[in-house]
C-alpha cells in the first residue's frame, strides 16, 4: 500500500489539516514528523471545528494510531492542555504515541525566543515565540532534552543543569534578564512528564512493524515548503524541514516506503510572518479574501498576508516536495470576483525569471500576472468537477498546467465532505 506524505506547497496554512483529516478516515497510522506548536492545523468534522497544534490531525479516528515523531518538538504543557480539550468531545485519548526521541520545549526556550525577537527589533524574523528555534538549536548543539528524559528525574536534572550553564550566561550578559532557576525547570519537566508519560514510547518499533505489514500510513508535515529551513525563504523559515525528504528522518519510516506525496496549496496565496511575498496585495481585494477565507493564524491569530496565486513559488514547492498529486483548497473563497490573476513570472532587474530565486533576489522581484475571468456562483454544494462553473474549471486547469502536477482534489469548503475528487 505504501506511505502517503501530506505537505504544504507554499508558506503554510494551505489546508493540510483538512486533507489529513479526510485521508485519516481510512488510515492505520498518522505521523506528525516535524515542528512544534508554532503552527496549527484546522480540522472540521462531526465533532466540530478544532485548531490542532501538536496532536496529529487524525486524532479523531479512534481506529488509527496517531504518532508524534522524533522529528517534532513538544511543549508538554501545551500538549497536555490540547489533550484535555480534545478529550472533552471524543473521550479518553488512547490512540496517541509520542516518540521517546522527540525533543522537549521548556519555558526557558520560549523566554529565549522572546528575548531574541526583542533584541532584533525591526530586524526580527517574525517568530511565533513558541521556543521553536531555541529548542532546535539545542538539538544540534547536543544539549537538548528528550521526551524519555522527562521520566528519569535524576537524569533530567543533570541535563537541565548542563543546558542552563551556558544559557544563563547569555540571558544575563546579552539580554540583561534574570537567570532561569534550574530547580524550577526540573520540577516543571518532571511534573509534565508524569502527565504525558502514558504516551511516551519507542515508536520506531511500532512503525517498523506497520511498514512491514503494509499498513496505511499518513505522514503529516507542518507549515509549507517555502518555510523549509533548507529550501525556503531563509532566514524567514521555520527551524525544521516540513518536506517529504525529511519525513523519513523525522518518523523512522524508510524513504523507499513513501510512494505518494499529496501537496496542498490554496487557490490564492497567503502568508503569515515576515519575509518577501512577491504577489502580496494591499487593496480591498486582499481584505475581502482575508475576511471570506477567515485568514487568521490557527496558532497565533495573526492576520495572514494575502496575494494572488503564485505559480512560480508553487511550481518550486511542487518540485522540492516531489508532489505526485495536489489538493487545491479554498476555491469557494474566490466566488464573486470578476477577475482573477495568476503570477506566472518574476521581473528582476528588467529580466523575467520563472524559477524561484533566493531571498536576496526575491526582495527585488515584481510579479507578472496573467488575468482570468472569475465566476459568481456559490460552489460550496458542488461535489462533481464537471458541475463547477466553466471559469472555475479553466482557472484550476491553468494552475495545473503552470505547476506541472495533477490537481486531484478541489476543496470548496471546510467540512470534510466539501471536497471534489477528480
Amino acid at each position: 500500500m505504501g506511505v502517503t506524505a501530506v505537505c504544504g506547497i507554499n508558506w503554510g496554512d494551505e489546508g493540510k489539516g483538512r486533507m489529513v483529516d479526510y485521508f485519516a478516515g481510512t488510515a492505520d497510522y498518522i505521523v506528525r514528523f516535524q515542528g512544534g506548536n508554532n503552527a496549527g492545523h484546522t480540522v472540521m468534522n462531526s465533532y466540530g471545528k478544532f485548531a490542532l497544534h501538536l496532536l496529529p490531525s487524525g486524532i479523531f479516528n479512534k481506529k488509527a494510531m496517531n504518532i508524534i515523531g522524533n522529528g517534532a518538538v513538544i511543549n508538554p504543557e501545551a500538549l497536555y492542555q490540547e489533550i484535555i480539550e480534545i478529550e472533552k468531545v471524543v473521550g479518553k485519548i488512547s490512540n496517541l504515541m509520542i516518540s521517546e526521541r522527540s525533543h522537549i520545549v521548556f519555558p526557558f526556550h520560549i523566554l529565549l525566543d522572546e528575548y531574541e525577537e526583542e533584541r532584533l527589533q525591526d530586524k526580527m524574523f517574525g517568530s511565533t515565540k513558541r521556543g521553536i528555534a531555541p529548542v532546535y538549536s539545542d538539538k544540534y548543539l547536543k544539549v537538548g532534552i528528550l521526551a524519555s528524559d522527562l521520566l528519569n528525574k535524576d537524569y533530567l536534572a543533570q541535563r537541565i543543569k548542563t543546558n542552563l550553564e551556558f544559557k544563563n550566561k547569555v540571558i544575563t550578559d546579552v539580554y540583561k534578564k534574570a537567570p532561569v532557576n534550574a530547580d524550577e525547570m526540573i520540577e516543571w519537566g518532571w511534573n509534565y512528564g508524569q502527565k504525558i508519560k502514558e504516551y511516551i514510547s519507542n515508536t520506531i518499533l511500532v512503525l517498523r512493524k506497520a511498514v512491514n505489514e503494509d499498513k496505511k500510513i499518513l505522514l503529516e508535515g507542518q507549515l509549507g515548503a517555502l518555510r523549509d529551513i533548507e529550501f525556503g525563504i531563509y532566514p524567514y523559515t521555520t527551524s525544521s524541514s516540513p518536506i517529504p525528504g525529511y519525513a523519513s528522518a523525522g518518523s523512522s519510516i524508510p524513504p523507499y516506503a513513501i510512494k505518494r506525496v499529496t501537496g496542498v496549496m490554496k487557490a490564492y496565496s497567503s502568508c503569515v510572518g515576515e519575509g518577501p511575498f512577491v504577489s502580496e496585495l494591499f487593496d480591498d481585494v486582499a481584505e475581502t479574501i482575508r475576511t471570506v477565507g477567515k485568514e487568521f493564524g490557527a496558532s497565533t491569530g495573526r492576520s495572514r498576508r494575502i496575494g494572488w496565486f503564485d505559480a512560480v513559488a508553487s511550481r518550486y514547492g511542487c518540485e522540492i516536495t516531489a508532489a505526485t498529486e495536489l489538493a487545491l483548497t479554498l476555491l469557494d473563497v474566490l466566488s464573486g470576483h470578476k477577475e482573477l490573476k495568476i503570477c506566472d513570472a518574476y521581473e528582476i532587474d528588467g529580466e523575467y525569471i520563472y524559477d524561484f530565486p533566493t531571498t536576496e533576489k526575491l526582495y527585488k522581484a515584481k510579479p507578472r500576472y496573467i488575468t482570468m475571468k472569475g465566476w459568481d456562483e456559490d460552489v460550496t454544494a458542488i461535489r462533481e468537477y464537471s458541475q463547477l462553473p466553466e471559469n472555475a474549471r479553466k482557472y484550476i486547469e491553468k494552475i495545473e498546467e503552470m505547476v506541472g502536477v495533477k490537481i486531484k482534489y478541489v476543496s470548496v469548503g471546510p467540512e470534510r465532505d466539501q471536497l471534489i475528487k477528480r
